[in-house]
């Protein structure tokens, strides 16, 4: 297996063992880029000139016989609402086009500490709206299994650099399944932590009772260890939990004995993909095989989630995305009379068409008169979907269900239809909105060689046992070892 195809850890100890370098490494897959990236298009930014100089530095290192961390002198990219001091964060949007932040978000600052080589800022729906990454202001990414089809989104850009080999690890966010639903579409892993469990200061915030940083990676070792070095309690996110952070690499053992699976009926219905179904249904049979308990669960308020979502999310939408008026920063229209034509104008040339949408929908949520009738309503339901859960957990330790009811579908398919758009998110958005963790891990394929994901969902600051589900289901199969082929290259 190719150097671009090797897990972190794989390559950590290759570093450690001296059998090839951090150089190597990095010049490997910014080769990978120069390879496949007109095909794949996962980049904003490549800071080609910065990684090569961080790997030599860490080679330096290693030569002097000084300790390297998991992650150093490993390259990653980050997801571009990430903030980056002195690289461009554009949340893949023309009114940040030219934006430069002056500080680094928590997790870049925490990942700073590894020193790892980090290649750029990954392409994404913009200010993560949207599920296929075909909603970016600059071009779409294409999914490295098929470049013909989308890779999901929002963070379409990391999940299809980490499959295609031009980037080891990345980091995403995930607001209703932006790190799990790519994650599936692209056949690699990808981890929704419980809200507050990672910092979002630096995030550029989307709705912020529901945005959520985590890895996406090779493997469910990779995913552990990363999560290691960015989670953790932050004074400067006032959401973040003060909870000690265990060891989530404790948790990489091959045991699910007496661990049940609760099976929910309602994310197993008329319209889903019945190769998707199938292929989650044998990956729960497998653990049964294994020793854990399947029992079948209700979680009756799903039917409302969606609806729930897109009421909550844009209203947040909306408040934070009022700041970006030509005033302060990012681009401002010309030729405008006044303030509020300046205004106007800014925002009309300058956000994107789901954006808009959305920032409609959340201004109409919170109007008065339907505030009562739509925002209010949408947070009461949100309080029956978590206690749906709340109730579950008290009968078992991990719920399975599919990541996304489909498999990546072919660019152009959705996009003129939102509503059908909106439906993908099915599978993830309760999530959110309860604030669990899940992980999405490789379970098969379709007839066309299309990844399915299976999505395993925790107690609230239970990521230990989604790891130990996930790690041992992984183990099990070699799905996790198959890389895409982008067309045989």
């Amino acid at each position: 297996m190719k150097l671009f195809e090797q897990p972190a850890h794989v390559l950590h100890d290759m570093l450690v063992n001296k059998e090839i370098t951090s150089l190597e490494l990095t010049q490997a897959v910014l080769a990978r880029i120069d390879e496949v990236e007109g095909d794949v298009q996962a980049y904003l930014t490549v800071t080609r000139d910065e990684a090569l100089a961080q790997a030599k530095a860490v080679d330096e290192k290693i030569a002097r016989g000084e300790e390297i961390a998991f992650l150093e002198g490993i390259p990653g990219a980050i997801k571009d609402n990430i903030c980056t001091k002195g690289v461009k964060t554009t949340c893949a949007s023309r009114i940040l086009q030219k934006f430069v932040p002056p500080y680094d978000a928590t997790v870049v600052q925490k990942l700073a500490a590894q020193n790892p080589v980090v290649l750029g800022k990954t392409n994404l729906d913009e200010f993560a709206m949207g599920g296929s990454t075909e909603n970016s202001a600059f071009h779409p990414t294409h999914n490295p299994w098929n470049t013909d089809c989308v890779p999901g989104g929002s963070s379409g850009g990391s999940a299809a650099a980490v499959a295609a080999g031009t980037a080891v690890w990345a980091l995403g966010s995930d607001t209703g399944g932006s790190i799990r639903q790519p994650a599936s579409f692209c056949g690699v892993v990808g981890m929704k932590p419980t809200y507050g469990r990672v910092s979002r200061y630096g995030l550029v915030a989307y709705a912020s009772s529901l945005d959520q940083i985590g890895p996406i990676t090779k493997d469910v070792t990779d995913c552990a260890n990363i999560l290691n070095i960015i989670a953790g309690r932050d004074e400067m996110d006032s959401t973040s939990i003060d909870s000690v952070v265990p060891d989530y690499t404790k948790s990489l053992v091959q045991d699910v004995k007496g661990l049940k699976i609760g099976l929910p009926k309602e994310y197993f219905v008329k319209g889903m993909d019945p190769e998707v179904e199938g292929a989650v249904k044998a990956a729960v049979k497998q653990l049964e095989a294994l020793g854990a308990e399947v029992v079948e669960i209700s979680l009756p308020n799903t039917d409302y989630a969606i609806s729930t979502y897109y009421l909550i999310a844009p209203a947040e939408a909306a408040t934070n995305l009022a700041r970006y008026d030509g005033v302060s920063y990012g681009e401002r229209a010309e030729d405008a009379a006044d303030l509020v034509e300046m205004m106007t104008k800014t925002r009309s040339q300058y956000l994107g068409e789901e954006v808009k949408r959305r920032i409609m929908i959340g201004n109409y949520a919170l109007s008065a008169g339907y505030y009562d009738a739509y925002y209010l309503k949408a947070l009461k339901v949100r309080r029956l979907v978590k206690e749906d859960y709340d109730k579950a957990f008290k009968e078992v330790d991990v719920i399975i269900c599919p990541a996304a009811p489909s498999v990546a579908y072919k660019i152009g398919e959705k996009i003129d239809n939102p509503l059908e758009m909106y439906l993908q998110d099915a599978c993830t958005v309760p999530l959110n909105l309860a604030g669990l963790p899940g992980i999405s891990v490789p379970c098969g394929y379709n007839k066309d060689k299309m990844p399915i994901g299976m999505q395993i969902i925790g107690k609230a600051l239970d990521e230990e046992t989604l790891i130990r589900v996930a790690y041992t289901y992984e183990q099990s199969q070699s799905y996790y070892q198959d890389r895409a082929q982008l067309g045989g290259k």
